[in-house]
């Protein structure tokens, strides 16, 4: 099985440049990350600094989100924001580079909460044009652009995968660009009440990415109830051949003991 380690959400007890190594030393190869800066526009030396850990540690930078506005302050990304579409183009140009120099397909951007006072459709336009343009731009280093439901954010519009293939079959009707691709998040779409086994049974060889985590309580598999070995055995079985996001919160000390030697 190949695994790829979301270590914006796994090891955060170390700091962000020595995560990488940290998870070549538990036996992976492969490592993920939401937006690593604070800005959408970070210094030069900021990225050399998050590029070099990535070299250095030896292991391969598989994914990588846009810059999604603060997000712990409840941000969701900039894709559907009404007045910030300068900041997410500035952002594209920088995610292109870092996937240049590193070898990176896929880049997951977050659609963005609904805003108060904003027209829904004028949001969603936008984020059809900004999608589109994001896709273009990656498809230049023959990458693709995730489009994700999440949970656990009432104005976050994209819950469902349905949500989600909507815009996706907008972009691609409207703009003609074919790379934008759903990011099925098991976890994510157990919680909202999707059928999973039906999304993948329906869309597995379409999907960009699989990331998983347990539910209820978003910990390592085993810790809930969801039957992700089957999800992702179905997954494989329909056409899937990327790795899978480990991108839970690690509830033990040894967060990867559930994988024995399987890593």
């Amino acid at each position: 099985m190949s695994y790829t380690v979301n270590a914006s959400i796994l090891l955060t007890e170390l700091p962000l440049l020595d995560r990488p190594a940290a998870v070549k030393a538990a036996g992976f190869d492969a490592v993920e990350f939401w937006w690593p800066f604070a800005t959408a526009v970070p210094a030069q030396e900021e990225v050399d600094a998050f590029v070099a850990a990535i070299q250095d540690a030896g292991v391969q930078l598989t994914g990588l989100n846009f810059f999604a506005g603060d997000m712990a302050g409840g941000d969701r990304g900039l894709v559907s924001w009404i007045g910030r579409e300068d900041e997410f183009r500035a952002n594209v140009d920088v995610v292109v580079g870092i996937g240049e120099r590193l070898g990176t397909k896929a880049f997951n951007a977050l659609y963005g909460n609904r805003i108060e006072g904003a027209d829904a459709k004028a949001q969603d336009d936008l984020a059809v044009q900004n999608l589109a343009f994001a896709g273009a731009a990656v498809a230049k280093i023959g990458g693709i652009v995730l489009l994700e439901p999440v949970s656990g954010m009432d104005a976050y519009p994209l819950k469902t995968a349905a949500d989600a293939l909507a815009i996706i079959d907008r972009v691609k009707a409207e703009h003609g660009v074919d790379n934008v691709k759903l990011l099925a998040d098991y976890y994510h779409l157990a919680v909202n009440g999707d059928d999973v086994a039906a999304v993948i049974a329906g869309h597995a060889a379409e999907f960009g990415h699989i990331q998983i985590a347990d539910a209820p309580g978003r910990g390592e598999p085993g810790t809930g109830e969801l039957p992700l070995e089957e999800w992702i055995d179905a997954a494989r079985a329909g056409g899937y051949t990327g790795p899978i996001g480990l991108e839970y919160k690690a509830t033990q000390a040894a967060p990867f003991a559930w994988l024995g030697q399987n890593a």
